[in-house]
């Protein structure tokens, strides 16, 4: 599962890294300690190019009754997305992108478990594919949400956890947004590990563990 993630860039980068001056978010800073049922920035692909906006991160499917179960939809894993309601018809038609700059997995160890930041070698943005979708209540107020897509762990991960986030190659990106891009099965070929030898990991401190904190000192590095 990945239920923790970090991105502490600025707008301006955001900007930049997806080639786009669309920007639908009435508030943004950066997060170091970022959770499910938290509105989070997101990249969509409209008719005029990419769009940074915001979605609340837990999905509540378009035919959902209520909203109670969003917070066990935080994600979505690749090898059965055609089988799960809440998935199967938005491959197709509403894929977004995760901006983040690290991600938090807990490593077991003799002792418990040990918080681990992954993040790119080079630090940089990478992209977490997302599914989303809309939901109305019963007085027509419009909720959109999204879920993270995980897969198999690469070297890297299998040492920490069982699970990664799909994080889509650079040059793959404009194929998971494109709006006019609707072959599922060259979709799914997208859902694939990253390139464990583009990412490290480092411990960091438990207190990644409580919600309410997120500062800074959560990614900084623990000597061991």
């Amino acid at each position: 599962m990945c239920g923790r993630y970090t991105i502490t860039v600025t707008i301006e980068q955001l900007m930049i890294r997806y080639m786009t001056d669309d920007v639908a978010m009435a508030q943004y800073g950066p997060r170091y300690n970022v959770a499910p049922m938290h509105y989070i920035p997101a990249v969509i692909n409209t008719s005029s190019g990419n769009r940074i906006g915001q979605l609340r991160w837990g999905l509540v499917p378009s035919w959902a009754k209520d909203d109670k179960h969003a917070s066990k939809l935080i994600n979505a894993r690749a090898e059965t997305l055609l089988e799960k309601p809440s998935f199967n018809k938005l491959i197709s038609t509403r894929r977004c992108i995760i901006p983040a700059d690290g991600f938090y997995e807990w490593k077991k160890q003799d002792d418990g478990k040990q918080p681990m930041r992954i993040v790119m070698s080079d630090r940089s943005i990478f992209s977490m594919a997302g599914l989303y979708d809309i939901w109305v209540d019963a007085e027509g107020k419009k909720t959109s949400t999204c879920t993270i897509i995980t897969t198999t762990p690469n070297r890297l991960m299998e040492e920490i956890y069982d699970r990664m986030p799909v994080i889509l190659r650079p040059e793959d990106e404009a194929d998971w947004l494109g709006r006019n891009n609707n072959d599922v099965q060259t979709l799914l070929a997208l859902l694939k590990p990253y390139d464990a030898s583009k990412m490290s990991a480092y411990p960091v401190s438990s207190a990644v563990g409580n919600v309410r904190n997120d500062s800074k000192e959560l990614i900084e590095q623990l000597s061991m």
